[in-house]
């Protein structure tokens, strides 16, 4: 018996290969595909278990947005794992640079968008949010293992936590595999451990290379002599020289907190530091020549974990400020201090990056910045065949540099 065409058709086309060698499926429909009667079956009202004619209208709205929220989370964790994966690479080469750059940029932008989902929930008033409040209790937003898990990644440290309920965050989680999750996340490498590794890593740094720290604290110091010191000398007006000369000290305070190691550890230790005082290093070198061309993607990367970083703090911001237009100061469904407990977060304790933020109080004018070396040129050059190779011998030592000195694709190396 002879088949019709479209059964060869449809025959032809189960068995297709994609190009990666897979075979597509036989036939999946939108709705099978998306698992639509799984994910759209999955609003509960509490309100109206006993009685459907009893469900409270925004309990809905409560549900659909959290969901939604939680969905994101897990689109987060997932790209988050991806750059995770490929900064553990033992070389991060200039494909990889620009596919995290992607990335953390996706993250930024799902972080904008469930920043402004806020306004979604503030159509609820705070009368019709306490139709049903009551129901949710003891649940809690701060039983959401997936931001807890998010920010364990990110690299929120332990320390850096505010006590829920005098409690460590973990405890809430009644949940086994949550907290084998919660505990995983936390003992695995961070972004902010792993970035922190290679920033140490930054062409540049060592004493036999260009030397960055020390030829910086000399255009510092010629620096803060020209435009803080000689004026406050000079100036005749008492007044004016007495507020002249604590700008002065103020400035060398300010620098020494940076290029004193004992200083900088201190703080570090304190908790007022992310980065290792060479990944600061690094990270100060990356934003000063960020103009060289292999310094273009790293500096993209930084720039895109400060937006990460801001729009965290902005989200938290939105929550805090809902949290205390819909029930003011009334204790949290899970117990918390509700409004109270949420603004503690908002602070510079939870800002994961935050020395990336702060490294514009270390910048210094661009006719101060010091001149790159031959042989450090040619390590951010695009094309070493540019740079002249006369007097390598004379200003950089060796004169036979290693391939990590001198290919710039490959110098984003990770020590793990």
């Amino acid at each position: 018996m002879e088949t019709s065409p479209s059964a060869e058709i449809e025959e032809a086309a189960t068995k297709q290969k994609s190009s990666n060698g897979r075979k597509y499926p036989q036939s999946v429909k939108y709705s099978q595909y998306l698992q639509l009667d799984t994910l759209l079956s999955a609003q509960k009202m509490v309100s109206s278990e006993d009685d459907s004619s009893k469900a409270i209208h925004d309990e809905h709205l409560f549900i659909i947005t959290h969901q939604a929220y939680e969905l994101w989370f897990k689109q987060i964790i997932f790209e988050l794992d991806s750059i995770r994966r490929m900064f553990t690479s033992a070389v991060v080469d200039e494909r990889q640079t620009l596919l995290i750059i992607h990335r953390l940029r996706r993250i930024a932008v799902i972080m904008k968008l469930i920043v402004e989902q806020f306004e979604i929930m503030e159509t609820m008033t705070p009368l019709d949010f306490l139709e049903f409040r009551g129901f949710l209790e003891p649940a809690s937003g701060f039983q959401s293992y997936q931001f807890r898990i998010f920010e364990n990644k990110f690299g929120l440290k332990p320390e850096c936590r505010i006590q829920y309920n005098q409690q460590h965050y973990r405890s809430v989680f009644d949940n086994i595999k949550q907290r084998e999750l919660i505990d995983k996340s936390s003992e695995e490498p961070s972004l902010l451990d792993l970035v922190t590794r290679w920033l140490e890593r930054t062409p540049g740094l060592e004493s036999s290379d260009f030397n960055f720290w020390k030829k910086y604290e000399i255009s510092v110091n010629r620096w803060i002599e020209a435009e803080f010191t000689v004026p406050a000398k000079e100036e005749k007006d008492p007044v004016l020289r007495q507020i002249k000369t604590a700008s002065l000290e103020k400035q060398r305070e300010t620098f020494q907190s940076v290029l004193e190691f004992d200083k900088y550890t201190e703080l570090k230790e304190r908790g007022d530091r992310r980065l290792t005082h060479k990944a600061f290093q690094g990270a100060l070198l990356i934003s000063l020549y960020r103009d060289e061309p292999r310094f273009h993607q790293p500096f993209q990367i930084l720039t895109r974990l400060m937006d990460i970083d801001s729009l965290l703090t902005k989200w938290r911001y939105n929550h805090v400020v809902m949290t205390q237009r819909m029930i003011g100061s009334k204790l949290g469904t899970g117990g918390s201090s509700g409004y109270q407990y949420l603004r503690a977060t908002v602070s510079d304790r939870y800002r994961v990056f935050l020395d990336l933020f702060n490294l514009s109080t270390y910048l210094i004018p661009r006719d101060y910045i010091p001149p790159l070396n031959n042989r450090m040129k040619r390590t951010l050059s695009i094309l070493h065949n540019d740079v002249p190779n006369e007097d390598q011998q004379s200003d950089d030592g060796d004169d036979s540099p290693t391939r990590q000195q001198t290919n710039g694709a490959n110098f984003y190396i990770v020590q793990t």
